[in-house]
C-alpha cells in the first residue's frame, strides 16, 4: 500500500463545517441542474474517504456517480492505481495518479534516485540529507562513521522504515556504529540546526499540481501547511534522542502530544499557514522572493529526476496514444520540506497520497483551495468526451487509408514514388506536430486564466533557468536509459519537439513547393499558408 498522509486524517470537523454551509449548498445544486441541459460532467468518487473532495466536486458542478463508474469523466483515489487501470482509461477521462510516480515517493526509491543525480550532479542537487539504504549500503554507512569518529565528529542519524508513514517507527542514534544491517530501512543524517518559529522545530507541507508529463508540467501552489513540533527544540543529545515530540514534525505524532494546540487562526497553534509564514518572513527583512525561488527549484529538480520513470511508464500504459492528446493522469503530490538556519530548504519526503483531511479550520481552508484550484486547471469539459470520439475515428480512418496507399508500393518502386512517399510521410509528421503545438498554446492559454493559487514552475519564464532545467532533464534521461528504451531516446531526439509553430509552417511551406517540383508543376511565388 502507498503511504498514507502525515497530518489531518481526522475529519471529524467535516461535517461541521459542510452543515453550516448549506445554504451555499442549494447554489450548488441549482448549477448542476443547469449543466444537466447542455450535458454533464461526472465524477467517480468512490475511491476517496475525504469529504473536501466531494465538496470541491459538487462546487464545480460535477455529478458524482452512485457507485464505481468506470466511464467517469474525472475518478479520484486516495491511494495509487495499478497501470492496467490506467491503461484502460478513455482519451476523455482523467485520474489523481500518474503510473512511475513511486520512484520519488517511496523513501528507498527516492534515496537511489537521488543518489544516481548526486554522483553527476553534486551542486544542483545538494538538497536532501545524505542517505543510505539498507542493507545494500550497510558498509558504506559503517565506514561513513569510522571516518568520522577518527576525525572526532558525532553526528545524529535519523533511522525511518523504507516504506513507512505518520512517523511510525522513525527514531534517531548517535552510535552509528551499534546499528544492525536490517532489511528495509533507510538512515539519513540529522539536520541539527533547523529554522526555528517561537523556539519549536517545523516542516511544511508544500502542494504541487503535476497536469502532465509528455510534456512536463508543474505547478506550485502559493500556500500549504507549516506544522510544528510541540516541545521547545534543543540539538540532539544522548539525554533526549527518544522525545519525538521535540525532534518529529509529523502531524500524526504530534497530534498526540498534551501541547499540541489547535486554533482557528493562521497564525497560532501547531498548525499554520504557508502564506502566514511568508508574511512573518517579510516581517523579518527575510527574503521571501528567493524563499519561493529556492522551494520551487528543489521540486522542479526532484520532479526531473521522476521524469524518466513516469514517462515511460505512462507509455507502456497508453501506447499508441494520439499526438496531442491531453494527458489521462494528473497528480497532487505533498512535499514535506525542513528549512535550516539559514532558510536553505532540504527535501523530507513526498507523499503521493497527501492527507485531505479537515479536523481544523486551516486545513479546510488550504485543502480546498488546492483542491478546487487543481480541477479548475484541468480544464475538463462535457465536449471532451464527443471530441475524443470523433478523434479516434478520424485516427481509424487515417490508419486505414495510410496502409493503402503502403500498398501501392512495391520493393521495386521508382524513386519519384519513394520521394513521394517520403515527403508524405513527413508532411502528416510536420501536421500532428502543429496540431501538437497549437493545443499546448491553448493550453497555456486556459492555464494562465485560471491558475488561481498555482504558479506554473514548469516550463519556466525564464530562458536561462529552463535551459539549466533541460540540461538536467537530459541527464536523467541518460541515466535512465542506459541499455533500455531506445524509442523513448529516439523521441527525445527528435528535433520537431523543440520547434515552435512558425517553425513548422516555414517547413510545412516548403514540403508544398518540393511536392510541386516533383509533381512537373511551376513553382509558385511563395506566401503565408495555413494549414489546419
Amino acid at each position: 500500500m502507498p503511504s498514507l498522509p502525515n497530518e489531518g486524517d481526522n475529519q471529524g470537523t467535516s461535517c461541521l463545517t459542510l452543515s453550516s454551509e448549506l445554504p451555499y449548498q442549494s447554489t450548488i445544486k441549482r448549477k448542476v441542474r443547469k449543466k444537466k441541459k447542455n450535458g454533464i460532467i461526472t465524477a467517480n468518487v468512490a475511491g476517496t474517504k475525504y469529504e473536501i473532495v466531494r465538496l470541491v466536486i459538487d462546487e464545480l458542478g460535477f455529478v458524482k456517480t452512485r457507485d464505481e463508474d468506470e466511464t467517469a469523466n474525472l475518478i479520484w483515489s486516495d491511494s495509487a492505481v495499478q497501470q492496467d487501470k490506467i491503461a484502460e482509461l478513455r482519451n476523455y477521462q482523467r485520474i489523481n495518479h500518474f503510473p512511475g510516480m513511486g520512484e520519488i515517493c517511496r523513501k528507498d526509491f527516492l534515496a537511489r534516485n537521488m543518489t544516481k543525480m548526486i554522483k553527476s550532479q553534486p551542486q544542483e542537487y545538494s538538497f536532501i540529507p545524505r542517505t543510505w539504504i539498507f542493507p545494500a549500503e550497510y558498509m558504506q554507512f559503517q565506514n561513513y562513521v569510522k571516518e568520522l569518529k577518527k576525525k572526532r565528529r558525532q553526528k545524529t542519524f535519523i533511522v525511518k522504515p523504507a516504506n513507512g508513514a505518520m512517523g511510525h517507527g522513525i527514531s534517531l542514534i548517535r552510535n552509528g556504529e551499534k546499528l544492525q544491517a536490517q532489511d528495509h530501512l533507510i538512515v539519513q543524517e540529522y539536520l541539527d540546526k533547523p529554522f526555528l518559529m517561537e523556539g519549536y522545530k517545523f516542516d511544511l507541507r508544500v502542494y504541487i499540481l503535476v497536469t502532465s508529463c509528455d510534456p512536463l508540467k508543474i505547478f506550485l501552489y502559493h500556500d500549504g501547511l507549516v506544522r510544528m513540533g510541540t516541545e521547545k527544540y534543543h540539538p540532539p543529545s544522548d539525554s533526549n534522542l527518544s522525545q519525538l515530540y521535540m525532534h518529529l514534525t509529523n502531524y500524526s505524532v504530534n497530534k498526540h502530544n498534551e501541547h499540541f494546540e489547535r486554533d482557528e487562526t493562521e497564525d497560532k497553534g501547531s498548525k499554520r499557514s504557508i502564506k502566514w509564514f511568508t508574511e512573518f518572513l517579510q516581517t523579518n527583512h527575510l527574503d521571501v522572493s528567493k524563499f519561493w525561488s529556492d522551494i520551487s527549484e528543489l521540486v522542479v529538480k526532484t520532479l526531473i529526476v521522476a521524469e524518466p520513470h513516469v514517462l515511460h511508464a505512462y507509455r507502456m500504459c497508453r501506447p499508441g496514444q494520439a499526438p496531442g492528446s491531453d494527458s489521462v493522469c494528473f497528480e497532487v503530490l505533498g512535499f514535506d520540506i525542513l528549512l535550516d538556519r539559514k532558510l536553505k530548504p532540504w527535501l523530507l519526503e513526498i507523499n503521493r497520497a497527501p492527507s485531505f483531511g479537515t479536523d481544523q479550520k486551516i486545513d479546510y481552508d488550504v485543502k480546498k483551495g488546492v483542491l478546487l484550484n487543481a480541477l479548475k486547471l484541468l480544464n475538463i469539459r462535457t465536449s471532451d468526451k464527443r471530441r475524443n470520439l470523433a478523434q479516434q475515428k478520424a485516427e481509424a480512418q487515417k490508419r486505414l487509408y495510410g496502409q493503402g496507399s503502403m500498398k501501392r508500393l512495391s520493393p521495386g518502386s521508382s524513386d519519384w514514388e519513394k520521394q513521394r512517399h517520403t515527403l508524405e510521410r513527413r508532411r502528416e509528421e510536420l501536421k500532428e506536430r502543429l496540431v501538437q503545438v497549437r493545443k499546448q498554446i491553448s493550453k497555456e492559454e486556459h492555464e494562465n486564466k485560471h491558475m488561481g493559487n498555482y504558479r506554473r514552475i514548469y516550463p519556466p519564464d525564464d530562458k536561462l533557468l529552463l535551459e539549466k532545467y533541460e540540461s538536467l532533464l537530459a541527464i536523467a534521461f541518460q541515466t535512465f536509459l542506459a541499455g533500455r528504451a531506445a524509442s523513448l531516446q529516439r523521441e527525445r531526439n527528435n528535433p520537431l519537439k523543440r520547434m515552435k509553430e512558425e517553425d513548422i509552417l516555414d517547413l510545412l511551406e516548403q514540403c508544398e513547393l518540393d511536392d510541386e517540383k516533383l509533381m512537373g508543376k511551376s513553382t509558385r511565388q511563395r506566401g503565408p499558408k495555413v494549414f489546419d
